[in-house]
C-alpha cells in the first residue's frame, strides 16, 4: 500500500497527545475511532496516563509496540514537529497534524511550517491546521470534528476533499441529515505536503467513490490538479468544485485590455471547464450536484418532464429550467394518450407539461403509471417529480411509487419537495431519488449532468521548443515590433509602413492603395486612441496633413511629440475580435472576445488556460480554439447571422492556435500580449491583426 492508501485505510493508528477526557478536543479522536467501529489497533500516547478507557496508553512514541500506519498529532505547533520527526524515524507512513499556528498566522508560523516539513522527511503529512479525515466506507474516522458526535452516517459514492476543516464537518452533518451517502472526506487545509490533487488522483481509483466534491480556496499546483481531474474524468468520475474568492474588488491594473478582463476567478472558471470540473455556484450545490451525479444516470438532452401534485411548484421548476435553456415540451400524442388512459375521471391534467396530478396525490397506481409513461416517452430526457403537501400524511406511498419505477429507465429522475419536509427529502434520497428543497437545485443538478455528458477530454498540442524570437528585447515593444513577433509565429497582420514625415506618410499611403489608418508608433503609449494617436479613413492626399495635426494633439495630451508613425492598410468588412494572453499564479491563459474600443464595455470574452506538464507549456489545439469562438455571444456574427456572410472561422482558429503557441514558446518572458482588434473577414479571406501590444521580461 502507498502512503495515501495507508492514510485512508490504516490498520493501526497512534494518537499523539491523546486525552482521557472525551469532552476535550484531544480526547475526541480515540473516542470517535471506537464509537464508529474502527477494527484496527489504537495506540494513544500520553506520558501522564496509563490507560485511556480500556486502551493501554504509552509514555512516548519510542514506547509504541509497533510502527503505526498513521499517527494523529494533537500537540501544539511549538511541539508538533518533534513528534513528527520521531514518527518519521520509526517509519510511520503518514501523520495528521491538527495544530494551527502555521502559515495562516504570519512569518513565525511560516517558520514553524518549514520546520514541520523538514522534520517529516519522506513521511507524508496531512495538514497542518486540519480537522483530519473520515473514511465512511471502511468505518475509519481520523478526526476531531464535533460532527462525529452523530451516531451514524449514510455511506455512499461521494468523496469530499476540502481545504477547510470546518467545512468538512459541515458537509458531513448536512449530508447525513439529507440521507446523502459519502465515501471519504479529507481536510487538506494548509497543504504542507498532501494537497487537493493528491486526493483527487487517489479517489479516481477508489472503487467506493463515484463523484468527487471539492471545497477550494486555492490550487497550489495547477499542472498536478489538471492531471488529476482529467484522470477522474477519464475514469467516469465527475468532479464538482465550490471555489471561494469570487468577489474580486477588480482586476489588477495592466497595460492591455486582456489584463483588465481576465480576473483570477475567471482563470479558475477556465481551468475547471478545460478539465471537466463542474463549478458549484452555491455552497448548497456542493451536495445537490454530486448527489444527482452519483446516481450514474446519463442526461442525453435538455427536454424535461415535470410531474407535479401542486401547480405553483410546477411553474417554479418549469420557469427556472427555462432560464437555463432547458425545454419543457408538452407530451407527444402517444404519451398524452397513455397518460389520459390512466384516469378514471377528470381529476388530473395529464396532457400538458407540467403534468398536473394535483387531485391524485394519494393514488400510487396513477403516479406509477404516469412516471412509467413519461420515462418511456421519446419526448423527454429527464423527469422532475414534485412532491406536494398531499404526500405529507403518507410519504411512503409517494416514495414507494417512485422507487418502483427506477429500474424501468436510466433517465435522470429527481424530486422537488415543495413543503418544508426534510424527512421526506431524506427518505427519497436514501431510496435513490435525489431530492431538493429548491427549484433552482433541480436545474443546477440537471445542468451539471448535461455538462458531464458533453465533456470531452482535450487533446494537448505537441510541446514547444525554446524561445528564439526577440531574444534581446525587453519591456514594451512598439506596435510594429509587436506585429513582427505575431507574424513570426504565424498570425497574419495588416500591411503597414513606418514613417516619420508627412511626405513619407503620403508615399506609404500611395504604396498601400485605398484608404489607410495613421497611428503614432510608441512603446510607452499603449492606448493610442485615448490621446488622439489614431486616425482612420485617410488617403494619400490627407494623411500628410493629418500626421502634422496628430503630432500636435498627442503632444498636447502627453507632453511628448511622437517622432514615428505607422501608415496601415485600412481593414474593413470584418468582425473585430480581441485575442490576448494573461498570466497569474494559476497559469497562462489565452483570451478571445469581442474587440475594438468596446472590448471592456461588452465583456464578451472566453478564456482557456494553456496546458502545462513536465515538458513545459503547450499551445491550444484546433478543437479548443474553435470551442473558444463558439463560446462567444458574438459567435452568430461569425456564423452567418441573419444572412451576413460567414466569417473565415478556419483562419481565426489558425490565428488562435498560432498565438497560443507564441505564448507557450515565450513562456515567462512574455508578460503581456494582445491583438485588438483582429479582423475576421468573410470566409476564405483570412484574418488580420490590426493592432498589437507586447511586453517582454
Amino acid at each position: 500500500m502507498d502512503a495515501i492508501s495507508k492514510l485512508l485505510a490504516p490498520r493501526s493508528v497512534a494518537v499523539i497527545g491523546a486525552s482521557a477526557d472525551p469532552g476535550k478536543t484531544a480526547g475526541r479522536p480515540v473516542a470517535y475511532l471506537q464509537k464508529h467501529g474502527f477494527a484496527g489497533r489504537i495506540m494513544p500516547v500520553n506520558p501522564k496516563a496509563e490507560r485511556i478507557g480500556e486502551l493501554p496508553c504509552y509514555a512516548d512514541i519510542a514506547s509504541l509496540p509497533e510502527v503505526p500506519d498513521v499517527a494523529i498529532v494533537l500537540l501544539g505547533a511549538e511541539r508538533a514537529h518533534l513528534a513528527v520527526k520521531e514518527l518519521a524515524a520509526r517509519g510511520c507512513a503518514a501523520a495528521i497534524v491538527l495544530a494551527s499556528g502555521y502559515t495562516e498566522t504570519g512569518e513565525e508560523g511560516a517558520r514553524r511550517q518549514k520546520q514541520l516539513v523538514q522534520a517529516a522527511g519522506a513521511m507524508r503529512i496531512l495538514g497542518p491546521n486540519t480537522i483530519g479525515l473520515v473514511n465512511l466506507t471502511d468505518k475509519i474516522v481520523l478526526s476531531a470534528t464535533g460532527a462525529l458526535e452523530m451516531e451514524e452516517f449514510p455511506v455512499g459514492g461521494i468523496g469530499v476533499v476540502s481545504q477547510s476543516g470546518g467545512i468538512l464537518g459541515s458537509l458531513l452533518s448536512r449530508a447525513a441529515a439529507r440521507g446523502i451517502g459519502l465515501s471519504k472526506l479529507i481536510s487538506t487545509s494548509n497543504e504542507v505536503d498532501l494537497e487537493l490533487a493528491d486526493f483527487i488522483d487517489h479517489l479516481a481509483d477508489d472503487p467506493a467513490t463515484q463523484v468527487i466534491a471539492l471545497y477550494v480556496e486555492t490550487v497550489r499546483n495547477p499542472a498536478k490538479f489538471r492531471a488529476a481531474c482529467l484522470k477522474a474524468a477519464r475514469a467516469g468520475k465527475p468532479v464538482v468544485a465550490f471555489k471561494i474568492g469570487r468577489s474580486e474588488a477588480g482586476a489588477q491594473a495592466a497595460v492591455s485590455h486582456t489584463g483588465a478582463m481576465a480576473g483570477a476567478d475567471r482563470m479558475y472558471d477556465a481551468l475547471f471547464r478545460q478539465v471537466g470540473v463542474i463549478r458549484a455556484k452555491s455552497f448548497n450545490d456542493l451536495l445537490d450536484i454530486p448527489v444527482a451525479l452519483a446516481t450514474g444516470r446519463k442526461l442525453s438532452g435538455k427536454r424535461v418532464a415535470i410531474l407535479t401534485s401542486t401547480g405553483g411548484a410546477g411553474t417554479l421548476v418549469s420557469d427556472d429550467l427555462g432560464v437555463a435553456e432547458f425545454e419543457t415540451p408538452a407530451p407527444d400524442a402517444a404519451t398524452a394518450e397513455a397518460l389520459r388512459a390512466l384516469q378514471n375521471g377528470g381529476e388530473a391534467v395529464l396532457d400538458r407539461n407540467p403534468i398536473d396530478v394535483t387531485l391524485a396525490g394519494l393514488r400510487p397506481d396513477l403516479l406509477r403509471g404516469a412516471i412509467r409513461a413519461l420515462l418511456a416517452s421519446p419526448s423527454y430526457d429527464a423527469l422532475v417529480i414534485i412532491v406536494g403537501s398531499s404526500s405529507l400524511a403518507m410519504p411512503e406511498l409517494m416514495v414507494g411509487a417512485i422507487r418502483d419505477c427506477l429500474p424501468d429507465s436510466d433517465k435522470p429522475i429527481m424530486a422537488y419537495v415543495s413543503p418544508h419536509a426534510p424527512e421526506i427529502g431524506a427518505l427519497l434520497t436514501r431510496n435513490g431519488v435525489p431530492a431538493f428543497a429548491a427549484a433552482e437545485s433541480c436545474t443546477a443538478a440537471l445542468d451539471a449532468m448535461f455538462k458531464v455528458g458533453q465533456f470531452v477530454a482535450p487533446v494537448d498540442a505537441p510541446p514547444v521548443g525554446a524561445a528564439m524570437a526577440f531574444e534581446s528585447a525587453t519591456g514594451s515593444l512598439d506596435e510594429a515590433q509587436a506585429k513582427q513577433l505575431f507574424a513570426q509565429f504565424g498570425v497574419p497582420c495588416a500591411a503597414e509602413r513606418i514613417v516619420s514625415t508627412p511626405a513619407e506618410a503620403e508615399a506609404a499611403a500611395h504604396a498601400l492603395g485605398g484608404r489607410v489608418v495613421l497611428k503614432i508608433l510608441s512603446s510607452t503609449i499603449t492606448h493610442k486612441s485615448d490621446v488622439g494617436g489614431v486616425a482612420v479613413g485617410l488617403t494619400a492626399d490627407t494623411v500628410g496633413a493629418r500626421l502634422t495635426r496628430m503630432k500636435a494633439e498627442v503632444q498636447g495630451h502627453t507632453g511628448v511629440a511622437p517622432e514615428r508613425f505607422l501608415v496601415q492598410e485600412m481593414v474593413g468588412g470584418g468582425t473585430e475580435l480581441i485575442l490576448g494572453m494573461h498570466r497569474d499564479a494559476l497559469g497562462t491563459a489565452v483570451l478571445l472576445g469581442m474587440g475594438g474600443v468596446t472590448a471592456e464595455l461588452f465583456q464578451d470574452t472566453t478564456l482557456r488556460l494553456l496546458p502545462q506538464d513536465e515538458h513545459g507549456l503547450r499551445g491550444l489545439c484546433r478543437a479548443e480554439a474553435l470551442a473558444m469562438a463558439k463560446d462567444l455571444k458574438t459567435w452568430p456574427l461569425l456564423d452567418g447571422f441573419r444572412g451576413r456572410p460567414k466569417a473565415d472561422v478556419d483562419a481565426l482558429v489558425d490565428a488562435i492556435v498560432a498565438f497560443s503557441g507564441m505564448a507557450a514558446q515565450l513562456g515567462e518572458r512574455l508578460v503581456e500580449a494582445e491583438i485588438n482588434p483582429v479582423f475576421v473577414r468573410a470566409q476564405g479571406q483570412g484574418v488580420s491583426a490590426a493592432d498589437g501590444v507586447v511586453v517582454l521580461a
